[in-house]
């Protein structure tokens, strides 16, 4: 076995003890929001009906039609349905072909894309991508746009995408791929630097593991027409079951 196999034989472990874990998206069960200018609810009655060792955790939104601050909540809790019925996270086998040199190109630090949300009965929510991803796959270059976000204080690039194994082999809905966010002093004269895609890092949205995610779908630009076994493939639940 390759240290890179080794590598990713830790890293679906790791994945897999943080989606069942005790914040882990398996066991999310609430996620509520209160409207524009109304106060955030009281911890207290957010917690009325869950056992007490549920965790509670607070969060905010814009709007999806005003841009409006939203105040929500979510719970989570040990004996969440999705938790009791997860049997395993199904991953493809390490595969270097898919770990690919590319480029980010700066395109414009003001441009913004509508991407559709699975909650959002298919109104779009602007989110800012200064940039694209782009390689070339079987001699065909991929251009593919990735939103600017922030986690744990890490400037990342967030590649929401779809491809020819979704449905089949894959969640059905697409999958997530996370890039550290090339510094701007690292970019070349005309605004693009290397960087490493590895599709065997794809990992199945929040919204896999708990219907309470509202996770961004791929826009039509980020819908390749080739198949892409790389990363995780999809949640396997006990027969019978459904989000």
């Amino acid at each position: 076995m390759t240290h890179a196999s080794e590598a990713h034989l830790a890293w679906a472990q790791d994945r897999h003890d943080t989606v069942t874990g005790p914040l882990g998206a398996l066991a999310l069960v609430v996620q509520a929001w209160s409207s524009p200018g109304e106060p955030a609810v009281d911890e207290a009655l957010a917690r009325e009906g869950h056992p007490a060792d549920a965790q509670f955790s607070r969060l905010q939104r814009p709007r999806v039609d005003s841009g409006e601050v939203e105040d929500g909540y979510r719970i989570w809790r040990s004996d969440s349905p999705a938790r009791h019925a997860f049997q395993a996270l199904e991953v493809y086998d390490y595969d270097p072909a898919w770990v690919v040199e590319g480029r980010f190109e700066l395109v414009d630090e003001e441009r913004a894309i509508a991407f559709e949300h699975l909650l959002d009965g298919g109104a779009t929510r602007a989110l800012p991508v200064s940039g694209d991803l782009i390689f070339t796959h079987q001699g065909q270059e991929v251009r593919l746009a990735a939103f600017d976000a922030v986690y744990a204080g890490v400037s990342t690039l967030h590649l929401v995408f779809a491809d020819q194994t979704n449905g089949a082999e894959s969640y059905a809905t697409g999958r997530f791929l996370f890039l550290e966010r090339p510094e701007s002093d690292a970019l070349a004269a005309d605004g693009s630097v290397a960087v490493t895609i590895d599709f065997n890092r794809a990992v199945v949205p929040p919204c896999g593991f708990s219907n309470q995610m509202n996770c961004p779908l791929p826009p039509l630009q980020n819908r390749v027409p080739f198949p892409i076994r790389a990363g995780e493939r999809t949640v396997r639940y006990a027969e019978g079951f459904s989000l």
